[in-house]
């Protein structure tokens, strides 16, 4: 599948084949997915398609035609219940209501892609973008790694580590007008160059006696007890130095924190990782919401007590299943209680997906959408679609460790 073209909005647009929409029941998650598998398999067999042009984004899903001119459809994300596919029929499909409808009937919008690999990869993308979209909504959530703190302020030549009062009582701050005083002699450096009077400072080395001097010689008023507002000029050039690498830093810092943000903008491995390990969301905060996902829903994660092992957490019918994942000595992964060899941690994932041999449930494809809302709001205007365009209802007879 290589690299998802990434548009400067963010979103992905991917090509596939609608094939239509049959309504959903509403029951229990479990139940309600038994029923979509049931009618996937139904709707295979269906030639009627339409060739069009998806686009994903954290803020919904869009359908255009396969020249991407026209607006078929369109789903706020929060509209949208949940996402599935079935690779060995190269079907995907999305829970949704009818975009900007008050209607609280749901349904499934099925389509065909190209292959197993290409209705994967369409999951994964919607997948993520519920992911994605959590993370927008609760920022508390988030990894601890994955948001960079800002300095507070920027260090400054005038202070250091000192309260203003403290500098100008002690008078850290000398005077930078050398030989200007009355009672003081110019030197002769100072009278033949001019400019370094503003660049040196009283030859004394304590501050303090300079102060107490020139309050003897009346040379300085009551202000003197005040701290200098000029800066000499090889200050000032110092000053402007740090403050320009002090900014320098922050945006690189600002860089570095945008880089390690999540992106829906991913590799096909890289975006395959990132769903299964709900990056970007706190471990303890993805067990919460792998409870309350799909059966068969599993989370990749390291070992709570072996950390150089990886441990596959699977939603079962009675909570929360771990199982280790193992590194053989050639290299190969491999489940606890389990005797099939892996080289990769996504061929185990595909196996157990078709396959559930030792495991107390079959892995799911399918994810739901943490910030699904059931209610329309009134404050979201509607998209208007494209009249021309309808809507073909089908009826059914029946993180890094690895």
């Amino acid at each position: 599948m290589g690299e998802a073209p990434v548009r400067e909005d963010g979103s992905v647009t991917r090509s596939a084949e609608y094939v239509g929409s049959f309504p959903v029941d509403d029951r229990c998650l479990d139940d309600q997915m038994e029923q979509l598998h049931s009618q996937l398999k139904f709707v295979k067999t269906c030639r009627r398609t339409r060739p069009v042009s998806l686009k994903f984004s954290t803020k919904g899903v869009k359908m255009y035609n396969e020249d991407e001119t026209t607006l078929l459809m369109a789903h706020a994300l929060r509209r949208v219940s949940l996402s599935t596919a079935r690779p060995t029929d190269a079907q995907f499909a999305f829970v949704s209501h009818n975009p900007g409808s008050a209607d609280v009937q749901l349904y499934c919008h099925v389509f065909q892609a190209r292959h197993a690999r290409a209705a994967q990869f369409l999951n994964l993308l919607l997948c993520r973008c519920f992911q994605l979209s959590y993370l927008e909504k609760h920022p508390d959530e988030a990894q601890d790694d994955s948001v960079g703190s800002l300095p507070r302020r920027n260090p400054s030549l005038l202070n250091h580590g000192f309260p203003l009062s403290v500098s100008a009582l002690v008078s850290f701050r000398r005077a930078p007008f050398q030989g200007l005083l009355p009672g003081i002699k110019k030197t002769q450096k100072s009278s033949e160059n001019p400019q370094s009077c503003h660049d040196e400072v009283f030859p004394t080395s304590s501050p303090s006696l300079v102060r107490k001097k020139a309050i003897r010689t009346k040379a300085l008023c009551s202000g003197a007890y005040r701290s200098f507002t000029f800066t000499p000029l090889k200050q000032r050039v110092v000053q402007e130095r740090l403050n320009a690498s002090q900014a320098e830093k922050a945006e690189g810092e600002t860089a570095a924190r945008r880089s390690r943000a999540p992106s829906l903008a991913e590799t096909e491995e890289a975006l395959a990782r990132a769903v299964w390990c709900w990056a970007g969301i706190a471990t303890d905060n993805s067990y919460s919401l792998l409870a309350d996902d799909v059966l068969g829903s599993y989370l990749l994660c390291p070992h709570p007590k072996k950390p150089s092992c990886g441990s596959l957490i699977i939603r079962v019918p009675s909570g929360l299943n771990t199982q280790l994942i193992k590194n053989t000595q050639t290299g190969k992964f491999l489940l606890e209680k389990c005797k099939t060899e892996f080289i990769s941690i996504a061929e185990l994932i595909e196996h157990y997906t078709e396959t559930q041999d030792e495991l107390p449930s079959l892995l799911s494809c399918a994810r739901v959408n943490h910030c699904y809302e059931w209610e329309e709001t009134t404050s979201h205007q509607p998209v208007k679609l494209h009249k021309g365009f309808n809507k073909d209802k089908i009826k059914s007879t029946s993180r890094k460790w690895f």
